[in-house]
């Protein structure tokens, strides 16, 4: 799917997020990255094969918010 050199790591790589962007809607909170992700702005994500993940924070935007 990616056309891109180096390529983007797969949909099922265990950091998929670091694929482009390749369509974005701020103002509907998703976007769709190379790899076919489609990522929220709660940072849920639905992968190509269907499967959900669940919103997620990162663990530093986790310790700095307590």
């Amino acid at each position: 799917m990616c056309q891109h050199a180096p390529a983007c790591p797969s949909a099922d790589a265990p950091d998929h997020e670091a694929a482009v962007l390749v369509a974005a809607h701020p103002d509907q909170g998703w976007a769709l990255r190379c790899n076919g992700v489609l990522t929220f702005d709660d940072t849920g994500e639905l992968l190509p094969d269907g499967t959900i993940i669940a919103p997620h924070r990162p663990a530093a935007m986790a310790s700095a918010a307590a």
